[in-house]
């Protein structure tokens, strides 16, 4: 694990860019990312969730991510309906819960949940508190991916709700989720409704049947095309990924969850980095400030030529 400096930080202030200029009196958030394996049932994990966050807060987070479908073992490796019974709706028991534990901790928390909107109509969904019980945003996985091991077309909808940060405490948050991490049109949206800060709870890993030279390939890739979205937007990410084996439920090879969770600064540099066989709380400090200075030398946003993009839109320019 390579830490970002420690230090216990007063809270930040900071408004809406639509309600104007944003005051930063500190300009430093100090954030945590939980890398968790699945304990082996709802109740567990979240006594996991809530140590985690416990351990946070006594290290001055202000900000806590936490990694994809955390109540859980990633259960999409098959196709299965009994798999439906671990939806809940959103608000439910599993938000009430982490709702009570930010009011309490006073911390910004993104969860992921597998939401139950209604019979038969289920998402892959992550949900923000702001220091609150109340809960501030949500934004539902917009790219859903169907491949060995990962048939989450079985189970999810695409998201409904576009790309819209969540204002918050610690910032306008651009939350998306593991397969939207290979997209950059995704990570653009969000920087141009105005995102402070880029987040990504994840569910990724190796296929035990790989090469070492292909796994090292796979993990490099996500962690490189994450460092880019964080260089072309000027803005920080944070990645939280689950960790260890899971076996298949069908009796196919499982996954080994590669951890490796991360936060970047805006030209992509490594701020902090956890291990990729262990759990893990990560702490950073993240400098909201520095996006402005990056975006001042490097003015990718000005340099645009939005009037040349229209074939973005299509499937393939044929």
């Amino acid at each position: 694990m390579t830490p970002g400096a420690t230090g216990i930080l007063p809270s930040i202030g900071i408004r809406s860019r639509r309600d104007g200029f944003r005051d930063m009196t500190n300009k430093t958030l100090k954030v945590a990312l939980l890398q968790e394996t699945d304990r082996g049932s709802v109740a567990a994990n979240l006594d996991a969730i809530e140590a985690g966050l416990r351990a946070a807060a006594r290290a001055g987070a202000q900000l806590v991510l936490l990694q994809e479908l955390h109540n859980g073992p990633y259960f999409c490796q098959h196709e299965s309906v009994a798999e439906f019974d671990r939806a809940e709706p959103i608000p439910g028991p599993s938000t009430e819960r982490i709702g009570r534990l930010a009011e309490e901790l006073a911390l910004v928390v993104v969860a992921s949940l597998f939401e139950r909107r209604a019979a038969g109509l289920y998402h892959n969904t992550a949900v923000v508190f702001d220091r609150s019980a109340k809960i501030a945003g949500i934004y539902r996985k917009m790219h859903i991916p169907d491949d060995p091991a990962y048939y989450e077309k079985f189970y999810f909808t695409p998201g409904d709700l576009g790309f819209h940060p969540i204002p918050t405490s610690a910032g306008r948050l651009g939350v998306l989720v593991c397969w939207d991490q290979w997209y950059p049109e995704a990570a653009r949206l969000m920087a141009l409704a105005g995102a402070d800060l880029l987040l990504y709870p994840t569910a990724i890993g190796w296929d035990p049947a790989d090469s070492q030279d292909e796994k090292d390939r796979q993990r490099e890739a996500w962690i490189t095309v994450q460092r880019g979205h964080a260089v072309a937007n000027g803005l920080p990410v944070l990645t939280c990924n689950r960790v260890d084996f899971e076996p298949a439920p069908d009796g196919g090879r499982g996954v080994q969850f590669w951890g490796s969770s991360f936060v970047a600064g805006p030209q992509g540099e490594i701020l902090a980095q956890a291990g990729s066989g262990q759990r893990e709380l990560l702490i950073a400090d993240v400098d909201l400030a520095r996006s402005e200075t990056v975006r001042r030398i490097w003015p990718f946003l000005r340099d645009r030529r939005i009037d040349a993009y229209g074939d973005l839109a299509k499937r393939f320019r044929d």
